[in-house]
């Protein structure tokens, strides 16, 4: 494999009630364009009586998207917002200077009948001069993103542009992220349609990049945009990101992202003093890697 190329496998963490897989960051890449982290959450089956219940916690620096292929997610943050985000939608919940949420299964579906949740929870930097802008919470339908057929293949773009469109979803920098279904074996040409960084996560099937194939619950990497295409076999999904990347590091601790070490010690003493703003109605509260407040 070329030397501006990697594959990642995905690496098992568990979240409570649900196994979910990482795959960024990792020790040899932090980032992938202005992209830190991204947890890919089943497919998993649930039919009770746990279900999914992430309590009320903090981010600051970053947005995260959730975009889901199976499922619901019902998302409640501090601005106020409460949105239940079904397969195909994508949520952007901004932190800027910083925020908490929620992130549950819908009432509706807390009846002991079984149902599938798969997707993935994507965390975008913001760049240094949004850092600290005010939280805020997007939402698009999976019917208002533009979507697409060429040559065999599905296209979804989630966010960012490419391929010519541009989503409506608003961000911060320069970025794409596409969700792509091939019905047959093709190719994808990418040279001249994405601009920056560039991952593919093999969600089903697989792929071929030259002499490479990558399965199913791995990621391709290419450091530059010169990726001419990849080969798709029939009934393969990917999702592929990246953009631009920034200038300067981009240090992670926990939920919280920044350009300033600094800020992450002071992010910590906000949530550890209570301090940061808190999801209406909700009084649950996860502590501090390591602390039992």
């Amino acid at each position: 494999m070329a030397n501006n190329k990697m594959i990642v496998e995905e690496r098992s963490r568990d979240i409570g009630n649900f196994l979910v897989g990482r795959l960024l960051p990792f020790r040899k890449k932090r980032q992938v364009g202005p992209f830190t982290f991204i947890d890919h959450m089943g497919p998993v089956e649930i039919t009770g009586p746990k279900y999914m219940d992430v309590d009320q916690h903090p981010h600051i620096g970053l947005s995260t998207l959730t975009y889901l292929l199976k499922g619901e997610i019902e998302h409640r943050d501090s601005t106020g917002a409460q949105q239940l985000i079904r397969a195909g939608d994508v949520g952007f919940m901004t932190a800027g200077s910083g925020v908490t949420h929620t992130e549950r299964t819908p009432a509706h579906l807390r009846n002991g009948n079984p149902f599938w949740v798969h997707g993935y929870q994507v965390w975008v930097a913001l760049p240094k001069a949004k850092e600290e802008m005010s939280p805020r919470f997007d939402f698009v339908s999976k019917a208002g993103l533009p979507s697409w057929e060429e040559d065999g293949l599905q296209m979804t773009l989630v966010a960012g542009e490419g391929y010519g469109r541009k989503s409506p979803l608003p961000v911060y920098s320069p970025l794409f992220m596409l969700d792509v279904f091939a019905s047959r074996d093709t190719y994808l040409e990418i040279k001249g349609q994405l601009k920056g960084e560039i991952a593919f996560v093999v969600t089903e099937g697989k792929i071929t990049d030259e002499a490479e194939t990558i399965a199913e619950g791995q990621m391709l990497i290419s450091k530059t945009e010169d990726e001419c295409f990849i080969s798709l076999e029939k009934d393969t999904r990917l999702l592929i990101f990246g953009g631009a990347a920034f200038p300067e590091e981009r240090f992670l601790y926990w939920n919280f992202v920044s350009s300033s070490k600094e800020r992450l010690e002071q992010a910590k003493v906000d949530w550890r003093n209570k301090h940061f703003p808190k999801v209406p109605g909700d009084e649950t509260y996860i502590p501090l890697p390591g602390l039992k407040t």
